[in-house]
């Protein structure tokens, strides 16, 4: 895969009737990286990684996963071989126990790393002889992980991985997704927690309405994205500050305040050029961000 995208889709569309699940979406996952797929509830997240997977066939438009062709059942089937998917709703064999489902799952698989489940089941505390069906909602999600990860997967993609992970769950949920990646595998992943993924992720991808909004690298957004609040003795006209990178202005009283995506010399030089009597020039994180892209869609 190197060179090469993990996911890519071209114009990957679902609908159900007049509903548009998801619509005419590109995305362009780049390997070994972690990537998180961010959204509103209902904004396509799950539909579109259902999609990826062969579990849903598309409306309109195509997509490759470790270069297989998503809508073609023969190539589905094999690119999941290199893919292990972790569900919201962790879906398991209730009656088995953990250390049966282990041992089921191992026979699939030629490359499993019996060593790495061990250290996980030792890790997570997970009881070997219970069943799944007796697990908590947070042991379920560790053995989907432990499940997943043993594969040595390619590719793993997580919908909503830290459902009903207390904090130390989670901080070992990251950890298992970093050294995944350190390890030479792509992680692709949906969460609601902005908090981990600012820790963690390399790139972001926001979907509002089926549809992307944005694609960028945290690197990035941290380094562009700003906001920017102006004070004038008479407040100029809100078109005069329609620049480039200036994504939403706000005004209140003699007090104007812009988000900016770049631009932001320009934004500072126009507010000279109608003599502002304050300028302040402020970082803004992924939830501001990720709130005003879903607010402008």
């Amino acid at each position: 895969m190197t060179g090469a995208l993990a996911i890519e889709t071209e114009g990957l569309s679902k609908s159900y009737g007049s509903m548009h699940a998801v619509r005419n979406l590109n995305l362009a996952v780049k390997p070994n990286r972690i990537t998180a797929f961010l959204g509103l509830n209902g904004a396509g997240k799950s539909t579109t990684i259902k999609m990826l997977l062969g579990i849903v066939k598309p409306t309109e438009g195509s997509g490759r996963v470790l270069g297989k062709r998503i809508d073609y059942p023969v190539e589905s089937v094999e690119l999941r071989r290199d893919v292990a998917f972790v569900t919201e709703d962790k879906n398991l064999y209730g009656y088995m126990t953990v250390e049966q489902i282990i041992r089921f799952t191992r026979g699939f698989f030629p490359g499993w790393r019996q060593d790495v489940a061990e250290e996980l089941l030792r890790k997570y505390e997970l009881p070997a002889r219970r069943k799944v069906r007796h697990l908590s909602k947070g042991m379920r999600t560790k053995l989907a992980l432990l499940l997943a990860v043993s594969r040595r997967p390619t590719l793993l993609i997580l919908d909503e991985p830290s459902e009903g992970l207390d904090p130390r769950g989670i901080e070992q949920l990251l950890e298992c997704l970093v050294a995944q990646c350190a390890e030479g595998a792509t992680v692709f992943f949906s969460s609601h927690q902005i908090a981990e993924i600012e820790r963690i992720s390399d790139e972001v991808c926001i979907i509002n309405r089926g549809s992307l909004v944005l694609d960028a690298s945290l690197d990035v957004l941290r380094l562009n994205w700003r906001q920017v609040d102006l004070v004038f003795a008479s407040l100029p006209d809100r078109g005069d500050f329609q620049l480039a990178g200036v994504e939403r202005i706000r005004t209140r009283g003699q007090q104007m305040s812009l988000f900016a995506s770049g631009n932001v010399d320009a934004i500072v030089e126009r507010a000279r050029d109608f003599h502002a009597t304050a300028i302040d020039v402020s970082p803004v994180g992924l939830r501001e961000i990720f709130l005003q892209s879903v607010e402008e869609s």
